[in-house]
């Protein structure tokens, strides 16, 4: 497999967002699903509607969205519904909750490694193409979180989060083995990819780069200073270049960082990924 092309940018504004994208120049045809992470009532580092707004309307993009599987303000969807009020989702754009109502759509995985299905909210039917809005940071049971865990994690419907958590078996979702788990993550991303058949396009800000997720209430704060934004049509690429930023950081936050990176085996992610052949390891970062 060639090299993937990774753009690459310091500028972490809109500005900055917008010369990246355009760099990239995807296509992206017809009606197009942009994923999010909405951000858990009382987190502080998820990325604002504002910072995306321009980006979001050059591509005429619809807002998506998924139920949580843990208690919060996101695992209802009337919950879902008043926090992407509260923070402003629709405020600027069209929101379409992908599991609102049931029953889920089902993407078969016949090369998965761990599941062999992946359970997404039914409105996923509805999009033509992709693009997946990630904000690159840590997490507190993946390692890290970026284009693989919001193909997976976050496109799964609320009983799909279960499943992929669970490693196929949803009543095991904090307790299955936990490189079942990561790998159930690529095996999921690998559905949604293959469902879009290429029409995706990938986007990780590395800002407010805490340990935690944009899924917690209660969030550490950024251990780091911000890196940038990275590009691509490859989600595997996207983020082992994230990852390959903290390691050739030299700020001594990004120690803590890798901690917990490391500490959850993150990298295994990524390597269940590329295994399953929608990606490749191998890039070229192209400063912008």
């Amino acid at each position: 497999m060639e090299k993937a092309k990774v753009y690459f940018t310091r500028d972490i504004s809109s500005e900055g967002l917008m010369k990246i994208y355009e760099a990239l120049s995807p296509e992206l045809p017809g009606k197009v699903a942009v994923k999010v992470h909405s951000g858990e009532t009382g987190n502080q580092n998820f990325l604002r509607p504002d910072f995306w707004k321009a980006l979001i309307d050059k591509v005429g993009g619809t807002v998506t969205e998924c139920n949580t599987a843990y208690e919060g303000t996101r695992n209802t969807t009337e919950k879902h519904l008043k926090t992407i009020e509260e923070h402003g989702w629709n405020k600027y754009f069209p929101v379409d909750l992908l599991d609102a109502e049931g029953p889920d759509m089902e993407l078969e995985i016949p090369e998965g490694n761990c599941i062999k299905k992946n359970f997404v909210g039914k409105n996923l039917a509805n999009y033509d193409s992709l693009l997946v809005l990630s904000h690159f940071k840590g997490h507190p049971a993946g390692g890290y979180g970026g284009a693989i865990k919001q193909l997976s994690i976050g496109i799964a419907s609320s009983f799909g989060k279960a499943y992929i958590h669970g490693a196929g078996e949803p009543e095991k979702i904090w307790t299955s083995e936990h490189n079942s788990f990561l790998e159930s993550m690529a095996d999921a991303a690998e559905s949604v990819v293959r469902y879009f058949g290429g029409k995706a396009a990938y986007i990780n800000v590395m800002k407010n780069m805490s340990v935690d997720c944009d899924c917690c209430a209660v969030a550490e704060d950024p251990c780091m200073k911000d890196i940038g934004i990275l590009c691509s049509l490859d989600p595997i690429a996207i983020d082992q270049a994230c990852i390959d930023l903290v390691y050739a950081s030299d700020d001594p936050g990004r120690d803590h960082l890798i901690e917990r990176i490391e500490s959850r085996n993150g990298i295994h992610t990524i390597e269940a990924a590329a295994k399953l052949g929608f990606g490749t390891r191998e890039y070229e970062l192209i400063e912008i």
